[in-house]
């Protein structure tokens, strides 16, 4: 072994010329028996021998040899120094398994992704361009300012008593709500409400009934926390479970979207809404109420929420404006039952802290200036034309296919194909592939049993009247091209 060789070229490739020579001569040697190139076995010059041929004093190898040892990759013999075998691993010790997700995050990769397109008739995108942005800049500064330091630490738990008694407000006199500002818990949106009352109102494998078709967001939000959902079959006036499913599938949780049923549009009969409430009374249920997008009354006199149709109600209500104002706001909100108020609170005290002060003290202020209802009076306008022009053309071009359904409130309909046979998922594939977002109804199906919704659901708060006719005559076509 030409040791003057292996040092330069060790020297070489790392760059490390400088180093004091003993620590150069112990760096190369160990990267040469860990590489092989001394192999196990291997009888090293002796170290007067080998500073003789590196030209460098005898304490230079004596120290890398030393060291060497020391680390155990050399070791003496009766005739010198050779290098020592290098151990392996046992056998028993395994290499921790890598990162992954939990069993139960795991089990919703199967589950389709919620829609996050733009584009018409993309479900759920208000009308972004008629917000009064300028107004809201002011309000914010303003809130900012009013706040002052005090505004950049941890908040209420619960949020911003100035939003909770604003929020309490609107509710008592636009939905017919009973409730204090105590009772009103703000969260990060609609989502982030599921979330809390999977975690805080059930236990792991508790059965909580869903809608089918439903909101696959619920869906996800308790099958992630650990509990059974169970699709619960919808038709024209709402979700109807039977006498057996009360009877054999006692649910611990309901979700339920009374006032526009996502995603059919149907509206919950009083007749059912009375009996989902008694029902749920005496079974010891609480319902989930997401009326995500009520405001938007487009025929017929605003209806009022669940939670306010009877004193002290088993109901949470859950409201957002991510429809009512603009998505990336991320303000949503909880009404719970008076008994549940302080437990809650004192759970969010040990597990959450709140954020986003100045948002919140600007939407109180949105709210209490009147602007809110100022803006939801513009929108319950130009939506109403919207939705209008969407039924007269699908009416026009596709009436033959389909027919609508759930257009007298929110910002979507449901168009229910004729021929209950019709693939609408293929439909849907292929509208996409035109440009068009026309998510397929049995897409939203929830459990294994037949909903017998077959369509598509049609978002038109952000599609101007002038592009309508145009976006259904591509609908249209997608629709008419045979499958491949």
């Amino acid at each position: 072994m030409d040791y003057a060789l292996l040092l330069q070229l060790y020297a070489d490739k790392h760059a490390v010329r400088a180093w004091p020579r003993q620590r150069l001569l112990h760096e190369c040697l160990r990267d040469a028996i860990r590489s092989g190139t001394l192999g196990a076995g291997t009888r090293l010059h002796a170290t007067r021998a080998l500073a003789q041929e590196l030209g460098v004093a005898r304490n230079t190898v004596l120290y890398a040899y030393d060291q060497l040892a020391t680390e155990g990759f050399i070791r003496p013999d009766r005739r010198g120094t050779v290098v020592a075998p290098l151990r392996a691993a046992p056998a028993a010790v395994q290499a921790p398994p890598a990162a992954a997700l939990s069993r139960r995050a795991a089990a919703l990769h199967g589950m389709r992704a919620p829609e996050l397109h733009t584009g018409g008739f993309a479900p759920g995108v208000p009308s972004l361009d008629e917000f009064p942005l300028a107004l809201w800049r002011r309000l914010l500064d303003r809130a900012a300012r009013d706040a002052g330091a005090g505004g950049l630490g941890y908040g209420d738990p619960a949020g911003e008593p100035a939003l909770r008694e604003a929020i309490a407000g609107h509710l008592r006199a636009a939905r017919g709500a009973d409730c204090a500002a105590d009772q009103i818990f703000i969260t990060g949106g609609t989502q982030a409400s599921l979330d809390l009352c999977a975690r805080a109102f059930a236990d792991a494998g508790d059965k909580v009934w869903i809608e089918n078709p439903g909101y696959s967001g619920a869906y996800a939000a308790f099958k992630g926390a650990q509990l059974k959902p169970i699709g619960i079959p919808t038709d024209d006036q709402g979700i109807h479970p039977s006498t057996a499913d009360w009877r054999r599938q006692r649910p611990r949780l309901i979700y339920t979207t009374p006032s526009h049923q996502y995603p059919t549009g149907s509206v919950l009969s009083l007749e059912r809404r009375l009996a989902l409430i008694a029902n749920a009374r005496a079974c010891g249920a609480l319902i989930i109420e997401d009326d995500y997008d009520s405001e938007f009354r487009h025929d017929g006199p605003p209806l009022p929420a669940m939670q306010g149709l009877e004193p002290d109600t088993p109901v949470v209500y859950l409201g957002t404006f991510s429809k009512t104002m603009f998505p990336s706001l991320r303000i949503g909100f909880m009404l719970v039952p008076r008994a549940l108020a302080a437990p809650l609170h004192a759970l969010l005290s040990r597990s959450a802290h709140a954020g986003r002060s100045a948002e919140q003290l600007a939407l109180a202020h949105f709210l209490r200036d009147g602007q809110f209802a100022l803006h939801l009076r513009r929108m319950r306008r130009l939506y109403r034309q919207r939705r209008d022009a969407l039924v007269d053309a699908l009416q026009m071009q596709m009436g033959d296919l389909g027919s609508v359904h759930g257009g007298s409130a929110g910002m979507h309909l449901a168009f229910r194909l004729h021929d209950a046979t019709l693939d609408d998922k293929r439909l849907s594939a292929q509208a996409q592939a035109a440009g068009i977002v026309a998510p397929a109804l049995s897409a939203h199906a929830i459990g294994t049993r037949v909903n017998g919704w077959n369509g598509f659901l049609l978002g038109y708060a952000q599609v101007p009247v002038t592009q309508m006719a145009t976006l259904v005559k591509s609908l249209a076509a997608a629709c008419a091209e045979p499958s491949s």
